[in-house]
């Protein structure tokens, strides 16, 4: 067939234009089959010329609003198991319909509007990318590393779907049996009780450098107390198992449980950094979810051939097999064994736990908010603590305060770095000597003793700088006693008021207001020589004629007193050519 085939596309490829049909209609008489199953046969024998590209390849007469609203259409009717509810002949068939879309091109040789098939706008979305096929791909990934062992965590708990362990007392049927869907169909509220109440939780733990994997099986579901047990086992040692110690971050999926105040308050006491994954982004730790599924095809699949009749008995048979796995399954990115490359951590990259009765205290010991003395101290548990090596610490401050589960006698401030990450500060009791006083408290007239300036300290120093123009506290000083002007005299409190355009307002109109009984003033009179004596001489010089005819014609019957200050001011703004007032009162010559 590979030789009859051969043969045939050599003698189509030299054959002269417009005999090819031919050729190909008798070699399908002869080996009784059709021309498409002919051509693929070809294909797959014989090499042949490259389709020749259309001239309107990567052109679509369909406008990018039209696909936006079509491959819009075709995404909001679809599942969250991206299963599709409305194909794309439906959805531009409604858009159509609804005159949101036209879909059409203009034939150029008549001008007619031709509607566009569904394989045409399905090509056009496609070309502007907005096909469902091409927007539902997985958003690029991006490669996470971790320090060293022990520095990076990952948790994830799973409801085992195949099992659950029934423990009632005196029960034949009780242990571990796998989960009929006959028994526990979920569509029946009743039967989806019993599931979630009966079934089987597997918590599992993995160190992102090594790849080390802990697993333990709890009932109840994702709580908080279970996290809390799960996370307290994997730290404590345990013998046999290499694996244990307290991480430094852990990445955990967004929930009630991992959320918690009993989780949260062991990770505050211990120093651990917890990492909340984004919602839906199971790949953030992929890790741990591979190892999700190792554990369940592994360790679980052998489940159905042992009888297991309580959680100690199976998280025994667990700690087992995870024992085995770790210590004999190469890693493919390491190339070593999981404990192997755990073992590569050093002294000082392992903290070791304190004992479990411990960490089960802090995990409900919630860190509680202390207010920061005039001494820089804190109360705590009946104690005075000294919080002077805080960064940045000042009075009246409010700060977290929690345990220290690795020192006695001292407790642990939070606080928060310059990345937004919490920092934690070992505190020290404030000891008290037989008369109440602090031991380390400065003795009168022997020593001194002051604290470094907090930021409010430091600050106002600055302030004072700044204000009194100078470069030093003492020449801020001798400012200050100088009383100059605050910044120099160069601002000016009032220059608002200056450079504000007042509105110009006009009068208003009124009534003049009368007087019952106004207050009379007698005001002496004076005789018209007498005045015009005292007018003369407060002038320095005789009135002219026109002034003394003024004068005369105006005040004959006399002047009131209070009107000769007026009358010479008014005399005194007249320059007369007359003569002036000689020593004496004798007229000058």
């Amino acid at each position: 067939m590979t030789e009859r085939l051969v043969d045939i596309a050599q003698r189509a490829r030299i054959a002269p234009q417009g005999t090819k049909g031919a050729i190909y209609a008798a070699a399908c008489a002869e080996l009784r089959i059709s021309l498409g199953t002919l051509h693929r046969k070809i294909k797959d024998v014989a090499v042949t010329s490259p389709r020749k590209r259309r001239s309107d390849a990567g052109k679509t007469a369909l406008t990018r609003d039209e696909a936006m609203l079509i491959s819009a259409v075709l995404i909001e009717h679809m599942r969250k198991n991206n299963k599709r509810l409305k194909s794309v002949e439906e959805a531009i068939d409604m858009l159509r319909a609804n005159d949101l879309i036209k879909a059409a091109r203009t034939d150029p040789a008549t001008g007619e509007l031709r509607m566009l098939s569904t394989t045409a706008v399905a090509t056009g979305l496609r070309t502007y990318k907005l096909h469902p096929d091409q927007l539902l791909q997985p958003d690029p990934a991006i490669r996470l590393a971790s320090k060293h062992p022990n520095h990076v965590w990952q948790i994830d708990a799973s409801r085992c779907v195949l099992y659950y362990l029934k423990v009632t007392p005196g029960s034949k049927n009780d242990g571990l049996q796998i989960m009929h869907k006959e028994e526990y169909y979920p569509n029946k509220p009743a039967n989806l009780k019993r599931a979630l109440d009966e079934a089987c939780w597997r918590y599992v733990i993995t160190d992102h450098t090594s790849g080390t994997i802990f697993v333990m099986y709890v009932p109840g579901g994702e709580t908080g107390g279970n996290l809390a047990d799960v996370l307290i086992t994997a730290m404590v040692a345990r013998g046999a198992d290499p694996f244990h110690g307290v991480p430094y971050m852990l990445m955990l999926d967004p929930g009630s449980a991992n959320t918690g105040a009993v989780f949260k308050n062991l990770c505050h006491s211990l120093q651990i950094r917890v990492q909340i994954n984004k919602p839906h982004a199971p790949r953030a730790k992929g890790q741990v979810e591979k190892a999700q599924d190792m554990v369940e095809r592994s360790f679980e699949s052998g489940l159905k051939l042992w009888a297991v009749n309580s959680y100690a008995e199976l998280n025994a048979l667990a700690w087992k097999w995870m024992r085995y796995y770790n210590a004999t399954a190469i890693h493919s990115r390491t190339g070593k064994t999981r404990y192997a490359s755990w073992m590569q951590i050093t002294a000082d990259q392992l903290r070791i736990a304190p004992p479990t009765e411990v960490l089960r205290e802090l995990a409900i010991s919630a860190p509680v908010t202390r207010i920061v003395s005039d001494f820089l101290t804190v109360q705590y548990d009946g104690a005075e603590w000294d919080v002077s090596g805080v960064p940045d610490v000042m009075v009246r401050q409010k700060i977290l305060i929690c345990c220290n589960p690795w020192r006695e006698n001292s407790i642990q401030a939070i606080g928060v770095g310059a990345d937004g990450h919490e920092l934690y500060f070992v505190l020290e009791r404030i000891e008290k000597n037989e008369h109440g006083f602090a031991v380390n408290a400065a003795i009168i007239s022997e020593n001194y003793k002051r604290h470094a300036d907090t930021p409010a300290q430091t600050a106002r120093k600055e302030i004072e700088m700044l204000a009194t123009g100078t470069t030093s506290l003492s020449d801020a000083a001798a400012s200050r006693k100088a009383k100059k002007l605050a910044f120099g005299g160069r601002i000016n409190p009032y220059k608002r008021i200056e450079d504000t355009p007042l509105p110009a307002y006009i009068p208003r109109k009124g009534e003049q207001l009368e007087i019952a009984n106004p207050v009379q003033v007698d005001v002496p009179m004076l005789t018209a020589p007498a005045a015009m004596l005292r007018i003369v001489r407060g002038i320095d010089r005789y009135l002219s004629d026109e002034e003394n005819a003024f004068f005369s014609a105006r005040y004959a019957g006399g002047v009131p007193e209070d009107q000769i200050a007026a009358l010479i001011a008014q005399f005194s703004n007249v320059e007369q050519d007359v003569p002036r007032l000689a020593v004496g009162g004798l007229r000058a010559v």
